[in-house]
């Protein structure tokens, strides 16, 4: 395998404190900051690990991906973006390990991504627990991973720099309410929508835009002031919401197809794996765009990923050049735009998808989904159906106690599930899942959605 030697990496990142400050300049701009009205975002991050899954700082499971995590990959996976989305500014999230190996590798990679963040404006973070940090570890633990990880982030990066998110897969509202208190950080990726009977944690429950989570449960969001976390959480991939209805791999499809790789340019190949993702993106940039009043795709491509970068380069490419206003900025950006613009939870999302007919994204169906502080609904109605009834298919209230998982986790008792159930929800899990006409509900779910929604009545 090629050699990269120190003196080519010093003309990638080897740059004085004042020609990255120019640099930052020419990426970011002087204009006046970014509104969240009138913009479609993307963010877009990628993980560098040393495990597949590091469930504590000195304990994996899955494969060792060492020899997937090389500098030449981390120059073609950039590159990559650079090609599809020139002036993109991505968020690198490093495991506990990746951010403290000595081979030679890894510390050229850290070289690397930090040569990044002063030529594009990447932003550099920490990801504790690769993913399930809480499934495995006590709330205690995450928060000293959190504070350490950060702290080694800063030393690597150096000049007092300082991350504006985190990215985590899931993470605990006691551990958000850390980050924003302790560390002063008030962005996370800290919910994975829909998440069901699939990886090594569950939690489906949540709002699949931005919201500030309540101190009972991550995916609550705060009612009020007395459980109010300032911390912005993101979800991690947008979503194929029909698609993602189902549990796992129900039906012989996969629920979590959307934006990722995995589930589109791994599964159906570069053309209709290319489809389903611009098909996931427009559900935000087109009606999404024109029911909210803004739009947000975003997209975690791991960089052990063996999928070949030109899928990612035609994807951002075909964004590019279908929507040339888009805003490709990092991920703690976006989330302190969100924050700025909401200092509570007084959103209203909306959005409507009608199947791409690839895998799970049934083509007869039309999905429809409403989510506020007060609860989450979602629709379904057959549209190949002349007056086909519509169904409601999930209704999470949020106005009624929540509470997560109060056992203490460990890798020989990892605690898994940590949705956030009630009413109904979309897997059908449970025999008051099953589809209902609107005025099947009670009286009281009736009476909470027609006053947010009287229309649908």
């Amino acid at each position: 395998m090629k050699k990269i030697g120190r003196a080519c990496l010093g003309v990638l990142f080897g740059l004085s404190l004042l020609s990255s400050s120019v640099s930052m300049q020419a990426n970011t701009g002087d204009q006046e900051p970014l509104g969240l009205k009138g913009n479609r975002f993307l963010t877009f991050n990628t993980i560098v690990r040393v495990n597949q899954i590091e469930v504590t700082r000195d304990h994996n499971a899955g494969e060792d991906e060492r020899d997937r995590h090389t500098p030449e990959q981390v120059i073609s996976f950039r590159n990559a973006i650079e090609k599809g989305f020139p002036g993109a500014r991505i968020t690198w999230a490093f495991s506990w390990l990746a951010l403290h190996d000595t081979t030679e590798n890894y510390r050229k990679i850290r070289e690397l991504v930090v040569g990044y963040h002063h030529k594009y404006g990447d932003e550099i973070t920490f990801i504790p627990g690769a993913y399930f940090a809480n499934a495995y570890n006590t709330r205690e633990q995450v928060n000293q991973d959190l504070h350490d990880g950060l702290q080694r982030v800063s030393e690597i990066v150096g000049n007092g720099y300082r991350p504006k998110s985190v990215v985590a897969g899931f993470l605990s509202a006691d551990n958000q309410k850390y980050l924003a208190e302790e560390e002063d950080i008030h962005v996370c990726q800290g919910t994975i929508w829909s998440q069901y009977a699939i990886d090594n944690q569950d939690g489906d429950g949540s709002i699949s835009y931005p919201y500030y989570p309540s101190t009972e449960h991550f995916c609550k969001p705060a009612q009020g002031k007395a459980d109010f976390i300032d911390c912005v959480t993101l979800d991690g991939w947008s979503m194929d919401y029909l698609a993602a209805r189902r549990q796992g791999f129900a039906e012989g499809f996969n629920s979590r197809m959307g934006v990722g790789p995995i589930e589109t340019l791994r599964k159906y190949g570069p053309e209709i794996g290319l489809q389903e993702m611009m098909h996931t993106t427009a559900i935000n940039f087109d009606a999404g765009f024109e029911l909210n009043g803004f739009a947000w795709v975003t997209n975690i491509w791991e960089l052990c990923l063996d999928i070949d970068h030109q899928g990612l380069t035609d994807w951002l490419a075909s964004i590019r050049n279908r929507w040339p206003d888009v805003k490709f900025v990092t991920q703690g950006e976006f989330g302190l735009i969100w924050r700025k613009a909401y200092k509570e939870n007084s959103f209203d999302y909306r959005f409507v998808e009608q199947g791409s007919g690839i895998g799970g994204s049934d083509k007869d169906k039309e999905i429809r989904w409403y989510m506020n502080k007060d609860f989450r609904l979602a629709t379904l109605r057959n549209i190949e159906i002349k007056d086909a009834p519509v169904y409601v298919i999930d209704f999470t209230r949020y106005d009624i106690p929540a509470q997560e998982p109060q056992g203490i986790p460990s890798p020989e008792k990892p605690i898994r599930n940590w949705s956030l159930m009630n009413v109904m929800n979309q897997k059908g899990l449970r025999p008051q899942d099953k589809p209902k006409l609107l005025k099947e509900l009670s009286a009281e779910d009736q009476a909470l959605i027609k006053k947010h929604y009287p229309e649908l009545f």
